[in-house]
């Protein structure tokens, strides 16, 4: 019984279920763009994270906005956001990074790395949202289970 206990307990860890497997990618395909999200389902708290979002144009875009809750980083601490946007603010209930224009078929990756403070317990959840400055254009769910 003591193998078997030792076992799983062994095994358990490999299969990603208490954190550390691989990123799932979200994406919303709109007429106007295309938006991928990249970051952890699972993670342990302490742990640093990366999340990354690819934007591409399908159309001319005047103001390529990527916007966040604040309930999506609670109790995270966001060490890095590359590249940095032209200008950031809230307003509407989101964080807004502008980016600028981008021109059909132009990409916009970003990388956002953070780190998960010890208060946040079970996990938060929220959008990432593309605008095209004020206009909505696609929205991403995204959740993340935090085990301590």
């Amino acid at each position: 019984m003591a193998l078997l206990l030792l076992g799983v307990l062994l095994i358990l860890p490999m299969t990603g279920l208490l954190g550390g497997a691989r990123s799932p990618v979200t994406r919303a395909v709109t007429p106007s763009a295309t938006l991928t999200v990249k970051t952890p389902q699972t993670l342990r708290s302490g742990l640093f994270f990366e999340t990354v979002v690819v934007v591409q144009a399908r159309r001319p875009m005047a103001d390529a906005v990527i916007a966040f809750p604040p309930a999506l980083w609670r109790d995270m601490t966001i060490n890095t956001q590359l590249p940095a946007a032209e200008s950031e603010e809230y307003r509407d209930g989101l964080w807004r990074f502008h980016y600028g224009p981008l021109k059909p078929g132009e990409r916009l990756e970003t990388k956002v790395d953070g780190q998960i403070n010890p208060p946040l317990t079970l996990g938060t959840r929220g959008e990432v949202v593309l605008l095209d400055g004020e206009r909505p254009l696609a929205r991403v769910p995204v959740a993340t289970r935090v085990l301590p």
